[in-house]
């Protein structure tokens, strides 16, 4: 029987998008049929690769090298939701690496659930904007992208707490502040199945970010680390320049985010 380690790699190593997400999916299906049961899959250990398998398209282009496009525009609107598959797609693969990653490190199973809760929920949201795509006469790879996405995994693959402090906990918290705006685009634009899926997201991204937030106190509790000065530590460390406000505080409060952790890393260190 497949550990939980060996889905995460075998996630991992699929390179296509839609076979990806069904596989996550099907394996997060499983895990939690066998936790109802009482009796958990084994979660093993595993050395996942460095990067993820991915398909051959989009073309993945440094960020200043991604064209811009007036998102008030049908073409714009594409690319808003190109942008958000592309996201979705690689937090897929983060949340499966993780598991896989740090599964040397004892963990509660909570921790275990809340992961392959997140995993599966990004699938369905990479499916949610593909579907949109499609509804646009487009899809996912038909434009460029953002090639510097995995960038925070491998800076943080030795370094357990930091990967929580920067996937979760920046780059997911970042989702809060700009979702809305962008649900407003395709509100104007009448754009119903974008706005339905864009708000599932907008939702469900708030567990994922209190997730990182959970976990991040629980390994700050265990070595007797104060969690705001580690944070701001680990996010100097790893993340490169500042945060950039707005920032939805109402959001960033409901998933364990105060404001003395952002703020003062939204200025330039």
């Amino acid at each position: 029987m497949m550990t939980l380690c060996d889905m995460a790699v075998d996630v991992l190593t699929t390179a296509d998008g839609r076979t990806k997400t069904g596989k996550s999916r099907s394996y997060a299906e499983q895990w939690f049929a066998a936790r109802a049961t009482g009796a958990p899959l084994a979660i093993g250990t595993a050395t996942p690769p460095v990067q993820p398998s991915r398909p051959d398209a989009p073309e993945l282009l440094s960020p200043r090298d991604v064209p811009k496009r007036k998102p008030g525009s049908p073409q714009g609107r594409i690319a808003l939701l190109h942008a958000v598959a592309h996201i979705e797609l690689n937090a897929v693969d983060l949340h499966w690496d993780i598991i896989a990653r740090f599964a040397h490190i004892p963990m509660p199973t909570g921790f275990y659930d809340d992961w392959v809760k997140a995993a599966d929920e990004e699938s369905k949201h990479f499916n949610l904007m593909c579907d949109c795509l499609e509804e646009q006469d487009s899809f996912y790879g038909a434009l460029p992208a953002h090639a510097g996405m995995w960038r925070a995994a491998e800076d943080t693959a030795d370094d357990f707490m930091g990967r929580l402090a920067v996937v979760p906990m920046v780059l997911e918290a970042r989702g809060l502040d700009v979702t809305p705006g962008m649900i407003e685009i395709f509100r104007k634009a009448e754009a119903t199945r974008a706005v339905v899926a864009l708000e599932t997201i907008y939702g469900e991204e708030v567990g994922h970010v209190a997730y990182g937030s959970k976990w991040f106190h629980f390994l700050c509790g265990r070595h007797d680390h104060d969690p705001k000065d580690t944070f701001h530590k680990l996010v100097r460390k790893y993340f490169k320049g500042a945060l950039k406000p707005p920032f939805n505080e109402e959001k960033r409060a409901e998933a364990g985010l105060p404001p003395d952790f952002y703020w003062p890393l939204s200025e330039a260190i």
